[in-house]
């Protein structure tokens, strides 16, 4: 296993790198957010090269991730096109002082490609440990499908209503978004915790836990849902939304 680690680890340092590249010649740090989701497809596939045997349910797990990895990238893609660097990243910009490029291939880069790694342990596990199908691999299967749906959907419905000139300056409170107020997070946190479930054969495979412990966390604490939420609550409307609205589990709405 630590051999397999140690190759996803040179391989996800020589793709972030390229990546940072990319970023020299576009000029913007936000194809980052491009790379973060393609980069579980590269490791999946990776590990399952390097592995030094498969079975079937290692190969469903990285057509999963890789379904999803090429759903947000080109969801990213599309919602950056044609628009200015993301404003976090113009922020950090600004905070770096003389030494940007350094900065952003350490902060930026490296850090996603650690943060990447800690997450796909799910999939590592999986590639490197084949042990049949079981029954909690198939409600790893549903968990994943829950979680895409709410993923993928809530995406759809957000960029829908922001294409709406007559939505500007609103907060998305329709469809997924009644229930809660990321549907797309909730979606990405279930969907790891579904491979998890996938890749579980027993033995040191527990340890993979950490991936959608590490995901959980990001949203929940860190860079997902605090730093929308503070953009969020400078709608005036925010209050009453939230209020009515569950933070991260889809619930009904509160009268």
């Amino acid at each position: 296993m630590l051999k397999l680690l140690a190759v996803l680890a040179a391989g996800v340092w020589v793709y972030m790198t390229a990546w940072f590249a990319v970023a020299r010649v576009v000029g913007r740090n936000d194809v980052a957010d491009i790379a973060w989701g393609l980069g579980f497809a590269v490791v999946a596939w990776l590990a399952f090269l390097v592995a030094p045997q498969n079975d079937i349910r290692a190969a469903i797990i990285n057509l999963l991730v890789t379904i999803w990895a090429l759903r947000l990238a080109y969801h990213i893609y599309r919602r950056n096109a044609k628009k200015p660097e993301d404003t976090r990243y113009q922020d950090m910009r600004k905070q770096w002082g003389s030494h940007p490029y350094l900065y952003a291939y350490v902060k930026v880069f490296l850090a996603q490609g650690f943060l990447l790694l800690l997450i796909a342990l799910p999939v590592a596990f999986a590639n490197q440990y084949p042990g049949g199908f079981m029954w909690w691999h198939g409600v790893g299967l549903a968990v994943w499908a829950l979680g895409f749906f709410f993923e993928a959907v809530g995406d759809y419905q957000l960029s829908q209503f922001i294409k709406n000139p007559a939505n500007k300056g609103k907060l998305m409170t329709s469809g997924l978004w009644r229930y809660t107020r990321h549907p797309n997070y909730f979606g990405e946190v279930t969907q790891w915790w579904g491979i998890f479930l996938m890749a579980l054969v027993g033995g040191w495979t527990w340890l993979a836990v950490i991936g959608p412990i590490t995901i959980t966390l990001l949203i929940l604490k860190v860079s997902g849902i605090p730093l929308l939420e503070k953009k969020m609550q400078q709608n005036p409307g925010f209050k009453q939304y939230a209020s009515t609205t569950s933070k991260f589990l889809p619930l009904p709405p509160r009268k």
